[in-house]
């Protein structure tokens, strides 16, 4: 017999499949009612099944009742480089590293001057005010997460 986490999450998937959208809007209360557990067992199914790796952009939306919204990100020809990418940040980055990766991208116009600024100042040192592994940990999967949605971006293009 599947598990619930299984089943929430074949679930959400069905409603992508049934739909021409690549974005979901669900109310987690109310999945969690309609399933008959915890509004903590959504949150479990989302952050482990529904992850960046796997293709999907999970927002939360507070107030007027809350709701969660899915993105999943459609994989192009940059598929490859996207890949390449996420590999070499690895699962912790140096600032030093990941600031030549940042520019490296600024280089080859996968980013604009402003975007490389703001990725410079997000992932700087000072920005992230705690201890070093942990830091060059949140920095890693922050850079990811960015780099993730600029390459998912409608607009993105490698001439841009």
């Amino acid at each position: 017999m599947a598990r619930l986490s299984d089943i929430i999450e074949d679930f959400i998937k069905e409603m992508f499949n049934n739909s021409e959208e690549t974005k979901l809007q669900i109310g987690r209360n109310e999945l969690a009612n309609y399933f008959s557990c915890a509004p903590s067992q959504i949150n479990y199914v989302l952050t482990t099944r529904f992850t960046m790796d796997k293709g999907y952009y999970i927002e939360s939306k507070r107030g007027g009742g809350g709701c969660i919204i899915i993105r999943k990100i459609e994989f192009d020809c940059n598929e490859n480089l996207l890949k390449t990418i996420i590999e070499k940040i690895g699962d912790a980055i140096t600032y030093n590293a990941a600031v030549q990766l940042i520019e490296t991208l600024f280089e080859e116009q996968v980013i604009t001057e402003r975007e490389t600024i703001i990725l410079k100042t997000i992932v700087n040192d000072r920005t992230l005010n705690i201890s070093l592994d942990s830091k060059n940990k949140l920095r890693a999967d922050i850079l990811k997460s960015i780099i993730v949605v600029i390459f998912h971006s409608p607009k993105f293009s490698m001439n841009r």
